[in-house]
């Protein structure tokens, strides 16, 4: 199976796809694009760039077509295209949604992290909240558009986990 995390930066996407990896073993878990693009030298700006999100989206396309299954992404395209969608004054994507669709058809479960309605995460002025709360409003209205199976996940962290976990398990059956 393959298992994508989304959802807006400061949510705890991390956080649970870490421990959803450490409770599927035989998973390989992939840590989000910015991160191994940053491990492979690319240069961020210190507030991301739309070009720099165009590199992640980029990178994250290429991670699901060269998967096997039993992987667990810390971050899919989707989220990057929202985070281009809002940066670039909502300016048409089309074509870059088509090649996300396509790529997330890949994925079996689409996990969604949303901010919740009371914030379980802070977030700093640095931490750019107004893109966080953009970027979570344009994947609440693109998230139905798919016929992956998604679940949304809220509450503590073990409660988020087992929300997972009882998903993957009633997959499996």
């Amino acid at each position: 199976m393959r298992i994508a995390f989304t959802g807006s930066h400061r949510v705890g996407k991390t956080t649970l796809a870490e421990e959803i990896a450490e409770s599927l073993p035989d998973y390989e878990f992939i840590i989000e694009p910015y991160l191994q693009l940053e491990e492979e030298g690319y240069l961020f700006s210190e507030i991301p760039t739309l070009e720099d999100y165009i590199e992640q989206f980029n990178f994250s396309v290429e991670q699901l077509q060269n998967s096997d299954d039993n992987v667990i992404f810390d971050r899919c395209p989707i989220d990057l295209l929202a985070y281009i969608y809002a940066i670039s004054e909502r300016k048409s994507i089309s074509t870059l949604y088509e090649e996300m669709t396509t790529a997330i058809a890949e994925i079996d479960l689409l996990i969604f992290v949303p901010i919740e309605k009371v914030d379980l995460i802070s977030c700093q002025e640095s931490d750019l909240p107004n893109l966080r709360h953009e970027v979570n409003d344009i994947l609440e209205d693109w998230i139905g558009d798919f016929s992956n199976e998604i679940i949304e996940v809220s509450g503590t962290l073990e409660n988020r986990k087992k929300q997972v976990l009882d998903k993957i398990a009633n997959m499996e059956k």
